[in-house]
C-alpha cells in the first residue's frame, strides 16, 4: 500500500514540475511579442485599353407594331455597319429593350387615358478593345440609325488589371515598411521580422463620359469625327502588415 501511494506522489509531482515549464515558456514567447503594426497604401497610374459604348435606337408610332418593326430595321443596320467596319458580333451586346406609351394630355377622361404614341428602345453596348476608335464606332453607329445616347465606360482589360495590381501591391508594402521603420527609429529599436499580412481589395474604377446630343438625349451627326478622351484610372492596392522588433 505504501509502494503504491509512492508511486503516486511521485507522479504527481512530475506532473506539476511539466505544467510549471509549460507556464513559464508560454510566458516567455508572449514577452518578447513586441510587434508593429503598419498600413500601406499604393496608387498606380494607368492608360485604359477596354472602352465600351452603350447606345440606342428610338422609334414611335402610333401603332405599336409599326413603332417596333421601324426600330428593328434601323437596329439591325446599325449592327450590320458595325460588323461590316471589324466590330465582332460578340462585341455587341443587347441591354435594354422598352416599349413606352406616351399619352395625350389634351384628351379627357382622367380615368382612362388616350394613348397618343408608343416609343420603342432598343439599347446596344459594344465592347472595343482598341480604344482609340471610339469616336469613330459612334459617327458609325449614328450615321445608321442610332439616335439616343447613353454612355461609354473606359476601363481596364484583366492583363492590364493584374499587372497594374501587382505594381500598386508592391508599393504599398513599401509605403508599410517606411511607415514601421519611422515608428521603430523614433522608439530606439529595431525591426527583426515579419509577422502576418493582409491584403485588402483596393480599387479599379471605370471612367465615365457622355458624348454629343441634343436636349432631348439625341444623338446629333457630326461632321467631323468625334473626339473621345479616355483619361487615365489609378488603380489602387493596400496592405496591412504586422513587424517584430527588439
Amino acid at each position: 500500500m505504501m509502494r503504491r501511494l509512492n508511486f503516486l506522489c511521485i507522479a504527481l509531482a512530475i506532473l506539476m514540475v511539466a505544467a510549471v515549464g509549460t507556464v513559464a515558456a508560454a510566458t516567455g514567447d508572449s514577452s518578447t511579442d513586441k510587434v508593429i503594426h503598419a498600413q500601406g497604401s499604393g496608387n498606380i497610374i494607368g492608360t485604359p485599353d477596354r472602352a465600351q459604348v452603350t447606345l440606342s435606337v428610338q422609334t414611335e408610332n402610333s401603332d405599336v407594331k409599326v413603332a417596333q418593326e421601324q426600330n428593328a430595321a434601323k437596329m439591325t443596320k446599325v449592327i450590320d455597319a458595325l460588323v461590316a467596319a471589324g466590330i465582332p458580333r460578340d462585341a455587341l451586346k443587347t441591354t435594354g429593350y422598352n416599349i413606352y406609351a406616351t399619352y395625350d394630355d389634351s384628351a379627357k377622361g382622367f380615368l382612362d387615358p388616350k394613348v397618343k404614341s408608343y416609343r420603342v428602345t432598343n439599347t446596344l453596348t459594344i465592347t472595343l478593345h482598341d480604344v482609340s476608335k471610339t469616336g469613330e464606332v459612334i459617327d458609325l453607329a449614328v450615321a445608321n440609325g442610332a439616335n439616343q445616347a447613353d454612355s461609354i465606360q473606359f476601363m481596364l482589360s484583366d492583363a492590364q488589371a493584374l499587372l497594374l495590381r501587382n505594381e500598386a501591391l508592391k508599393k504599398a508594402v513599401v509605403n508599410a515598411r517606411a511607415d514601421a521603420e519611422a515608428v521603430a527609429g523614433a522608439m530606439g529599436v529595431n525591426i527583426t521580422g515579419t509577422g502576418t499580412v493582409e491584403i485588402y481589395q483596393g480599387y479599379m474604377p471605370v471612367v465615365y463620359s457622355n458624348y454629343a446630343q441634343d436636349a432631348g438625349g439625341r444623338l446629333e451627326k457630326s461632321a467631323t469625327t468625334t473626339p473621345i478622351q479616355s483619361g487615365d484610372i489609378t488603380v489602387n492596392a493596400q496592405v496591412s502588415v504586422t513587424y517584430t522588433y527588439q
